[in-house]
């Protein structure tokens, strides 16, 4: 069976009845015995090359070539039926070529140290596909760079919980790294810069982080408003408030959202028969545009503002018992569509996370 899901950084997906796995609003979680992201654009970087993905995995978008299209751990079956995280991270290129994560814990850790080998630790690429964030088996958060090399933060920079109660987010450039620490009394979100490894600040637990705006200044957040209704929040990379506000229920209502690097433009996109990009001026609180668009088969998991007029969107879809992964590119002035690459998830994946922007 394979079980795959799309959720807001606070919010726990199902892998089994009794284990829970915290997925950001960038990741897609694939469980079972067959397969299957969040993660985008690039400049080149050194990658070893362990073995080649099969030649369905071809990217459209040469700048990528060099750069982390999404990391993967293998599926292992369970003696009595399911199946479970195991193996080392894999990381697949935009070239098609893998390499792996030596140092990155496969499997996550309870708040004791001991593993818990049915959840995948937690793990999360940069939108630029250079920099990826992990828990090492020694413990402590780590930030890789392609081609560079490795940032551990301090030990103590997350309390001491289980570490799937925790997802991980990485800016599009990845200079910002946020740490959402879930469970059943969550302590919040906390922004590191991943140079130093220098906490920047913190967001409260009742903020549920959406994402980093496009130039990674600023995060989106939701929280609960009066009489019930969800308010976005748009807080600085250092934790500060910036703006609250009520958004329209076409905005309210469809996920996932995305922040423009004006800090102020909110981006929806209702899929389906009658697609239609929907953008929000959240300073003047009033609708800013709507265009419809013709988007390739798929659900979509990820939206992300890759320029001032420019939003990426990735959808996937099964095929013959594979994940198929379809990222778009979308003029936010004229609705124009053009796909940016395609590619299919390794069929043995228990978890894919791929690079979104």
């Amino acid at each position: 069976m394979r079980i795959k899901t799309i959720t807001t950084l606070a919010i726990a997906s199902a892998l089994t009845p009794a284990l829970t796995w915290p997925a950001s609003a960038h990741t897609t979680l694939v469980h079972g015995a067959s397969v299957h992201g969040a993660f985008a654009h690039a400049t080149p970087a050194h990658a070893t090359s362990a073995h080649t993905v099969p030649v369905h995995a071809t990217s459209t978008h040469t700048a990528h070539n060099h750069s982390i299209r999404y990391a993967s751990i293998k599926s292992c079956p369970v003696k009595g039926g399911g199946a479970r995280p195991c193996g080392d991270w894999r990381l697949v290129m935009h070239d098609g070529s893998r390499t792996t994560l030596p140092d990155a814990q496969g499997v996550a850790k309870e708040a004791n140290g001991s593993p818990n080998r049915y959840v995948p630790a937690p793990v999360a690429v940069s939108g630029n596909g250079r920099r990826v964030a992990y828990f090492t088996e020694q413990g402590p958060l780590a930030v890789r760079t392609l081609g560079g090399g490795v940032k551990r933060l301090a030990a103590d920079a997350l309390p001491k919980v289980a570490q799937y109660e925790v997802t991980l987010l990485l800016s599009d450039d990845g200079a910002r790294l946020v740490a959402v620490v879930g469970g059943d009394k969550p302590s919040g979100t906390r922004i590191f810069d991943t140079a130093t490894g220098n906490l920047l600040g913190t967001l409260p637990p009742e903020s549920s982080v959406l994402g980093f705006s496009g130039d990674g200044d600023e995060l989106l957040a939701t929280a609960e408003g009066a009489e019930n209704v969800t308010d976005l929040v748009i807080h600085s990379d250092t934790g500060e408030e910036l703006r609250r506000v009520t958004p329209p229920q076409v905005i309210a209502a469809n996920v996932p959202q995305a922040l423009a690097g004006d800090g102020r433009t909110v981006a929806s996109l209702l899929s389906g028969s009658k697609a239609e990009l929907v953008t929000y001026d959240s300073e003047g609180d009033q609708l800013a545009g709507r265009k419809r668009v013709k988007l390739p088969a798929g659900d979509v998991q990820m939206l992300d503002w890759t320029g001032d007029t420019q939003v990426t969107a990735h959808l996937t879809s099964d095929a013959s018992g594979s994940t198929r992964m379809t990222i778009v590119q979308i003029d936010t002035a004229t609705g124009t569509v053009r796909v940016r690459d395609r590619y299919t998830v390794l069929r043995d994946s228990f978890f894919f996370a791929a690079c979104g922007g």
